[in-house]
């Protein structure tokens, strides 16, 4: 598999996160999203937005709820 054909297998998502009331909160969700199988992420505080690739197979509403039970 090459460089090309891994990105070809992902999925990509931007989350509007309102909120977070510090970085850390950005932090937690982040590591928590990073947690699930085939999951990359990044929060931003500043933007309230995260941005998320994953493998095709997971389902955004997973991401949405991961983000929601974390707070």
């Amino acid at each position: 598999m090459t460089a090309h054909d891994a990105e070809a297998e992902t999925a990509t998502w931007r989350l509007d996160i309102g909120g977070m009331s510090c970085t850390a909160c950005a932090a937690r969700i982040e590591k928590r999203l990073n947690r699930l199988d085939g999951v990359e992420a990044t929060v931003n505080y500043a933007t309230e937005k995260a941005t998320v690739h994953a493998r095709p197979d997971v389902d955004a509403q997973t991401l949405v709820e991961t983000v929601e039970k974390t707070g």
